[in-house]
């Protein structure tokens, strides 16, 4: 069996690819460039490499992960056309009133976003059933056919429903399906209590509406994909990586594709998790730097951080998500005066143009440009001599700078780097104080197209002691989709009465079947080689206003018991405010079972290295600028020749086809036994 991890990128489709019959042998790992707006067209040139390069039989099975950011972008962009939203009587303007918070309540001129809709694609249906689940007001069959008749004269397409409380009973929401599709059997329709049933009708409303919104787009993308690939291969099946890290199946992501909007991040912290499984330590900072921001996430034991509420856009996604924080700083990000303040970034060059030293017609000076005239990058050798960069028209994108700052363009590109290493500092110490864990006790991991020259100076700022290159990281998303697992959560609301061990056990029964059912309809059972389930349950001190979600260890829920899950609540409850009440009482509010069913994988980001370590030959040497130290003759070394346990002190540059390595001072590389290089700060 061949698995493909593919992760489309504003600039560049990455493609990691490994086959089961060498489990330890190396992922063959490509880039092709992006074909915006028409990403299938990538897609399929980089495909073609692919069945080229491994000479993949007509009979060979092949299993496709794919990330991509076409949904994403169609929320970010507003780029689809409007759709209608069906609430209850009474709360028309849920998506004006949103929960009346200010993003920035500092600020007298704030004001919230702009709903996805406007206020007259919102029609209200005459139903309500009440917070324990019972019907209050049946539902008006003639007030769907008003609001269906409605829809159909405005020319919209499709209708997301979300009735309040149908988290507990979604009879009236599937009655109004029912009724739609009788009435205009052409109307797509999303039900709330279909996407993720919980309490909150605001966000649950958002969740049914952004399914709603990007799946014609989403479908049409993933039309074209699945018809290449049938096309082309006998044997082949469509999986999409999903923003919980794993994996669903593209039948299922047609229907669902809000679980696609956080897939690609997602994906480099999957792969992050190879990594990190057999290391001794606990806690692993995972740092992805792209063209755009920095997307950093924890892993904490062998398991990713995982929140139940993150944005997208301006807006807020309800659902259980790998916990992933995004810094507006890039290597597009745009250096600038801001009256007598240099700043770096939000703004961003983007994919296209791009930064100046890709001669594409950028003249904004970026972080990009300041790794080349700061001697990071080698302008020859960029992605293995593919792209020859423009050292003049980086050093011209700075000079405006420079000549501000009465300084050479050096000078300012090394104040470029300095000041978005200040902007990165600024959200990871908070971001880890939030968690409960000191800089001093994590070790990161850095990859992305620039986390490996950015990571080893974002730790030796705040004292990280050790950071771990991976062996592919700018294609560490794409490896995210080779070793992705076929992963979903169901959801069940228990706030409404007493709990005791007889319901907890039913109840995490009843959720256990319901994954159990979804990953039977994602692919041939024959395909899962193993199959984990997670025991979660949200939990609060009563009287709280809000609940922590903790995970229960157990093999199976006759396993799991009130008192086993309440210790549970009191350790994570004191882990992350430092206290904990053993003697209060503890209220469950809801419960939730994650389904994993894994796939043929590789068992480790296996890579051919030389025997031996020892110091090596370096292939040249180059002035660097760090910090504000001009540092000469600075080695200079091939990845690819390094063998296993070579040591290398910095400061040093270890270069590979898509990659450059930045090993500052006071940090000494190793190569570790399967590739990936550790760096270590010395004390």
């Amino acid at each position: 069996m061949i698995r493909v991890g593919v992760d489309i990128g504003g600039t560049f489709t990455d493609f990691v690819v490994w086959r089961s019959d060498a489990r330890q042998a190396p992922l063959y790992c490509f880039k092709v460039p992006s074909t915006p707006p028409h990403f299938a067209e990538g897609f399929k040139q980089g495909f073609e490499r692919l069945l080229s390069a491994l000479a993949v039989g007509p009979e060979e099975p092949v299993v496709v992960m794919h990330g991509t950011t076409v949904s994403t972008n169609a929320v970010i962009e507003r780029s689809q056309p409007p759709v209608a939203l069906f609430v209850t009587q009474g709360f028309r303007d849920i998506l004006e009133l949103q929960r009346l918070r200010l993003l920035d309540p500092t600020n007298l001129r704030g004001t919230r976003g702009l709903s996805l809709i406007e206020r007259h694609q919102v029609f209200e249906i005459r139903e309500r059933m009440a917070a324990d689940g019972g019907v209050i007001d049946a539902l008006s069959a003639e007030s769907v056919a008003g609001a269906v008749a409605q829809v159909v004269a405005a020319g919209l397409d499709s209708i997301a429903v979300a009735y309040i409380n149908s988290y507990q009973d979604p009879r009236h929401e599937r009655e109004t399906r029912a009724l739609i599709r009788r009435l205009a059997p052409s109307l797509d329709v999303c039900l709330s209590s279909e996407v993720w049933p919980r309490p909150g009708e605001y966000e649950r409303a958002v969740n049914a509406l952004l399914n709603v919104y990007v799946k014609p787009r989403m479908s049409s993308y993933l039309g074209q994909i699945e018809h290449y690939l049938t096309s082309r291969l006998r044997h082949v099946q469509l999986f999409i990586t999903r923003s919980n890290g794993g994996a669903m199946s593209a039948r299922e992501a047609r229907h669902f594709p809000v679980h696609t909007l956080l897939s690609g991040p997602a994906s480099g912290v999957t792969a992050a998790q190879l990594i990190t499984r057999a290391a001794p330590e606990q806690h692993f900072l995972t740092m992805d730097m792209g063209g755009t921001s920095t997307d950093i996430s924890l892993i904490r034991a062998g398991m990713p951080t995982v929140v139940e509420q993150t944005e997208v856009g301006e807006f807020p996604l309800t659902m259980p998500v790998t916990g992933i924080e995004a810094i507006g700083a890039g290597g597009g990000s745009i250096g600038r005066f801001d009256g007598p303040v240099f700043r770096v970034g939000p703004k961003s060059a983007g994919a296209w143009p791009g930064p100046a030293c890709f001669a594409r017609g950028g003249a904004e000076p970026t972080v990009t440009d300041a790794y080349l005239l700061c001697g990071y990058l080698d302008a020859a050798t960029f992605l293995g001599g593919e792209m020859p960069l423009d050292t003049a028209a980086a050093r011209a994108a700075f000079a405006p700078l420079a000549a501000r700052m009465a300084a050479t363009e050096t000078d300012a590109a090394g104040a470029a780097i300095a000041i978005a290493t200040s902007n990165m500092v600024a959200s990871v110490l908070p971001y880890l104080a939030r968690h409960g864990v000191d800089p001093q006790d994590v070790t990161l991991v850095a990859f992305g197209g620039n986390g490996a020259i950015h990571g080893p100076l974002l730790a030796a700022e705040i004292g990280i002691p050790r950071v771990i290159v991976p062996n592919n990281p700018s294609v560490f998303c794409a490896v995210g989709g080779v070793v992705a697992e076929l992963t979903h959560d169901t959801i069940a609301i228990v706030q409404q009465g007493a709990m005791d061990t007889a319901r907890l056990q039913q109840t995490f029964a009843g959720l256990a079947d319901a994954a159990r059912a979804w990953l039977a309809r994602q692919t041939d059972p024959g395909n899962v080689v193993a199959i984990a389930l997670e025991y979660w349950a949200d939990m609060r001190y009563r009287g709280q206003s809000f609940q922590i979600p903790v995970r229960i260890e157990a093999a199976a829920p006759d396993g799991i018991s009130t008192t086993l899950a309440v210790a549970a609540f009191h350790a994570e409850h004191l882990r992350l405010h430092t206290h904990a009440d053993t003697e209060a009482s503890v209220e469950f509010i809801e419960l939730r079972v994650r389904v994993r069913g894994a796939l043929a994988a590789p068992e480790g980001n296996a890579a051919t290295r030389p025997a031996g370590g020892g110091r090596p030959r370096p292939r040249g040497f180059r002035r660097l600028h760090i910090g504000a130290a001009l540092l000469e003759d600075c080695p200079v070394y091939d990845r690819t020749v390094l063998g296993v346990d070579a040591q290398v002190p910095g400061p040093c540059i270890i270069s590979q086809s898509d990659a450059t390595v930045l090993v500052p001072p006071f940090f000494t590389a190793r190569v570790h036994a399967g590739g990936d290089i550790i760096l270590t700060q010395e004390h």
